[in-house]
């Protein structure tokens, strides 16, 4: 009888081991299609843009040559077109679209730096004959830079923007009103700090004073917004548009993003749906090697600023680049060397001078990374480049 229990006893413990293990392979085949089925989705989300490059490759002989192996240019292109899921809200689609935002992003080719440079829409420069997807042509012509996108897409732009900075443009991303939102919200909103209330009609933007958390809507409308905040100038708005970034990135950047899936997940879902690439960066597996690479960069290696420009003499609604230094920094670009970057300062929310204002010494949007900051100077030495304002993603809107 005690032998009989025993035998029992055994293969009640092989059938219960036998059971476990069936139950453990069901597991991790059906873990495995899920991921593989997810996998899929994201990567379909992807929207290719293929006919940039092929007009670039018409264009070949005439670009800038890449100079420093490793380092990454992308110029990263936010479009205002009216066309399109959820963009129709912001005005009527006339079949016409311009780049809103155009920052062109270096990333060090040791990876311990990048820097974002953003380039006026109202800037004057020579734009190229450019084919237009019907096939006829522009006229080569001076006029913003902006009016590139609207002529003939992002290959106009490419072509524009490298004419003016000799800086090889590696890849490119266009992303409109709509995928912003989407890409804010995944992240679960970003922070500001507003001193007064903002009101501005054209931007769709009610805010009250104080701090608070933007979600889509409210986000688009305070990096768009333009005369209802600030100085009503393009450079401020250019400036407050590098700060929400730079805060963006950094939420992003958090270990409470990437590391947990339950937000990871999201974010790579509005990432993949709100972006239109070129074939270099159009797959899941090459947009998420750009993302670990920029995430183990410190934030305060993470560099916002705009070319340097002022009021154009011909027209004041539009800019022309100061130079030397705008030249200097496209060296420094090119040859991926190091861009010196002090904290620029804060305007009030509503420009004005007073307390809290550009005139009010101790105001926190007057406080430089530390006391030791000095502003730039405009007579930069011969044997140094200039220091540019911006910012970086470790100083927060709130800062």
């Amino acid at each position: 009888m005690v032998r009989s229990s025993r035998t029992g006893t055994r293969r009640r413990r092989r059938r219960w081991l036998r059971g476990i293990a069936i139950a453990l392979a069901v597991l991790t085949v059906a873990a495995g299609v899920t991921t593989w089925v997810l996998y899929e989705r994201l990567d379909g989300n992807i929207t290719t843009d293929t006919r940039t490059a092929e007009e670039l490759s018409r264009y070949e002989r005439e670009r800038p040559s890449a100079l420093v192996a490793g380092a990454q240019n992308i110029l990263i292109i936010g479009s205002d077109t009216r066309g399109g899921a959820g963009n129709g809200a912001y005005g009527t689609d006339s079949g016409t679209q311009r780049s809103d935002t155009t920052i062109l992003l270096h990333v060090a080719a040791d990876r311990r730096s990048a820097t974002a440079v953003s380039m006026p829409r109202d800037l004057m420069a020579h734009i190229p004959k450019c084919r237009r997807p019907d096939g006829t042509f522009t006229n080569e012509r001076f006029a913003q830079f902006n009016w590139a996108y609207e002529f003939a897409g992002a290959a106009c732009t490419i072509r524009t923007l490298e004419n003016i900075t000799h800086v090889r443009v590696d890849h490119h991303i266009i992303v409109d009103f709509a995928g912003f939102k989407r890409l804010v919200d995944a992240a679960e909103g970003v922070e500001v700090c507003l001193r007064r209330p903002v009101d501005d009609r054209e931007a769709h933007l009610r805010l009250p004073a104080g701090r608070q958390i933007l979600h889509g809507e409210q986000a688009l409308g305070f990096v768009r917004a333009r005369y209802g905040i600030g100085d009503g100038s393009d450079t401020e708005r250019m400036g407050r548009q590098q700060d929400f970034l730079g805060a963006l990135f950094q939420e992003m950047h958090s270990d409470g993003v990437l590391l947990n899936p339950t937000r990871l997940y999201p974010v790579l879902d509005a990432a993949t749906r709100s972006l239109t690439t070129d074939a270099g960066l159009d797959s899941l597996r090459k947009m998420y090697d750009l993302v670990r690479t920029v995430r183990n960069i410190p934030t305060e290696h993470v560099q916002f600023l705009t070319v340097p420009r002022h009021p154009y003499p011909y027209n004041a609604d539009r800019d022309e680049l100061v130079q030397p230094d705008a030249d200097q920094l496209f060296e420094l670009l090119r040859h991926d060397r190091p861009v010196s970057v002090t904290a620029r300062i804060r305007p009030a929310a509503d420009g004005k001078s007073g307390p809290d204002g550009p005139d009010d010494p101790d105001g926190p949007y007057n406080s430089p990374y530390g006391p030791e900051s000095t502003p730039p100077s405009n007579t930069p030495s011969p044997t140094a480049p200039p220091t540019y304002e911006g910012t970086t993603a470790a100083r927060g809107i709130c800062d």
